[in-house]
């Protein structure tokens, strides 16, 4: 059962991930690091850092 929640959240930060790292120039497919726990954390972290350099700008 814990599974099938796992899969659940995986698909719910996956989705939006999709549709964001493309703006900041980052390849789609790296949203599947998602299903990784600390993937969503790093890809937030690297969305930050390219926020960054786009305010720098």
């Amino acid at each position: 059962m814990s599974g099938i929640w796992w899969l659940i959240l995986s698909a719910l930060t996956i989705i939006p991930m999709v549709k964001i790292l493309p703006f900041f120039g980052i390849n789609k497919y790296w949203c599947l690091l998602c299903l990784i726990p600390f993937g969503t954390i790093a890809l937030l972290w690297w969305v930050g850092l390219k926020l960054q350099e786009l305010e720098r700008r």
